[in-house]
């Protein structure tokens, strides 16, 4: 199969609104594109503008060459996000997306880009603790396809239509290579609250796995175990929509009352 080498991610605005508040912006596990979020606006605070990440060779960006290496792909994001970030923003990112929003967080840090108002992590371990599954990406494209059967996370149709699998198969090995080859360097701790969520039956990243995240903000840190394994964005979406919805109203709250000091708000409690 022929890819472009188109690089720059994309964003898809899932749906407008100049009045907003605030933006969030949000990305998806290994194999997820856009379309995974694309529900999500109507379960949100109508003061909130939704984004989502579409990473190259996926979905719409399916022929463009994908990412295989952390640090490449958060640099090329960064500019994508920061034409956002003149408006109050958060970041959510779900498995893979989890730690492209901690590294892109970082980034925009060191770079001297506007931080976002919170930091939303779902379904992986805290950056800093080791993976102890065997790497896939290099296996061989029927043990991939095995082991990719037992993640849960790749729509059935995909398996059942050989040309669709044939052009999903280089941009899933490559999100695995992203996470597989990822390494942690320790960085003084986010002055951005985080608020991390788990699935109580993920049997690959459990309650202290989520709970890690705490030691990577000086500010506020909250932790959410929702029911459902690894793919609880999916079968417990109303119940993580509404959790987060909750925290997304203590930031926009105080503004929506006229408060615009640079004071950050305290994330509220369930």
């Amino acid at each position: 199969m022929q890819t472009n080498t188109v690089r720059a991610p994309g964003l898809l605005c899932v749906r407008r609104n100049p009045q907003a508040d605030m933006r969030l912006i949000c990305t998806s596990y290994a194999g997820g594109g856009a379309s995974t979020f694309s529900n999500w606006q109507r379960d949100l605070p109508p003061n909130v503008e939704l984004h989502a990440v579409q990473l190259p060779g996926r979905e719409t960006r399916i022929f463009d060459s994908p990412f295989t290496a952390m640090p490449e792909l958060v640099e090329a994001l960064a500019p994508v996000i920061a034409p956002l970030t003149g408006k109050p923003y958060a970041l959510f990112g779900h498995s893979m997306g989890a730690l492209i929003s901690f590294e892109l967080c970082r980034y925009m840090r060191r770079n001297g880009l506007a931080s976002p108002e919170a930091l939303f992590v779902s379904g992986h371990r805290a950056p800093h603790l080791p993976d102890l599954d065997p790497p896939i990406h290099n296996l061989p494209t029927a043990d991939f396809l095995l082991e990719l059967r037992d993640l849960n996370g790749t729509a059935s149709e995909v398996f059942e239509h050989e040309e669709l699998l044939e052009l999903a198969i280089p941009g899933l090995r490559a999100d695995f290579q992203v996470c597989e080859t990822y390494a942690f360097t320790a960085e003084a701790p986010l002055d951005v609250p985080i608020v991390a969520f788990g699935g109580l039956s993920d049997s690959d990243v459990g309650k202290q796995d989520i709970d890690g995240w705490r030691i990577h903000t000086s500010s506020q840190f909250k932790l959410g175990m929702l029911p459902g394994d690894h793919f609880f964005i999916n079968s417990a979406r109303t119940i993580l929509l509404q959790r987060l919805s909750q925290e997304l109203y203590g930031f926009i709250r105080p503004r929506a009352m006229g408060r615009f000091d640079s004071a950050r708000s305290p994330v509220p409690a369930y």
